[in-house]
């Protein structure tokens, strides 16, 4: 059985395989597809929604215990990638 993890940003438990880790570096988000960077991570849905939730109610902030504004281009660039294949 796979790891059960939280969504961030909408609460809802799935395994580990359907949601996306993220990492901070350089106060960048990362997203980190096999889940194996060092450091806190945060998971959320692979989704413009459940990534616009996060950021806007503070979520990922608090869950990667870092403070100040984050950059979510990168990310938002990814999930972006994602969803056009």
């Amino acid at each position: 059985m796979d790891a059960v993890r939280t969504c961030v940003a909408c609460r809802k438990r799935e395994a580990r395989t359907v949601l996306l880790r993220i990492v901070v570096r350089d106060g960048r988000l990362i997203p980190d597809d096999r889940a194996v960077l060092p450091g806190r991570g945060a998971w959320v849905h692979p989704t413009a929604r459940c990534l616009e939730l996060a950021v806007s109610r503070g979520a990922l902030s608090r869950a990667l215990k870092v403070s100040g504004k984050l950059d979510a281009g990168p990310l938002e660039n990814r999930l972006k990638t994602l969803m056009d294949n």
